[in-house]
């Protein structure tokens, strides 16, 4: 009879919610990225913005120094929203390292059974093969006495006939 895990729903239950978190972990990451690309996209705008000002007629200084203003403005809440990200992506991530210790947990214990169910499995065998062991001794010695019983009455057999 094979082996057969009696917490096998629960563990695989586990498994796929360990495997879902995976899959949120990994949005919050790729919004980390997101986030982390519009801030340099941000900052390549400000360094051209910045470069253009110098080469710029003087009277549009007044209105490159207010597009500057709006983006360093953007940069504040494109890196709030960065910050907001990663602390989201921290706490999916906990949230994932409890599910596969979960996991791991049930997995150890799936593993204690099985060993326990071989050692079981292995006990039985030999003790089968050790009464198989002992009728085929008790036959052997039966069948030994049976001849030596019919040597004797063959050797009585002849003593009577001499």
């Amino acid at each position: 009879m094979p082996f057969r895990y009696r917490l096998q729903k629960i563990l695989d239950f586990r498994i796929r919610k360990k495997e879902e978190q995976l899959l949120v972990v990994q949005k919050a990451q790729q919004a980390v990225f997101v986030a982390e690309e519009n801030i340099r996209k941000n900052n390549e705008e400000i360094q051209a913005t910045q470069v253009n000002m110098r080469k710029a007629d003087p009277m549009m200084y007044d209105t490159y120094d207010k597009y500057l203003i709006h983006l360093w403005e953007k940069a504040e809440q494109l890196e709030q929203i960065r910050v907001e990200a990663q602390r989201q992506l921290d706490i999916e991530k906990q949230k994932l390292v409890k599910l596969e210790q979960a996991v791991k947990v049930l997995e150890k214990h799936k593993e204690k059974n099985k060993e326990l169910y071989l050692e079981e499995e292995k006990k039985a065998e030999l003790k089968q093969y050790s009464e198989l062991g002992v009728t085929r001794y008790f036959a052997q010695s039966r069948e030994r006495q049976e001849e030596e019983e019919k040597e004797i009455l063959r050797q009585l057999a002849e003593l009577e006939v001499d």
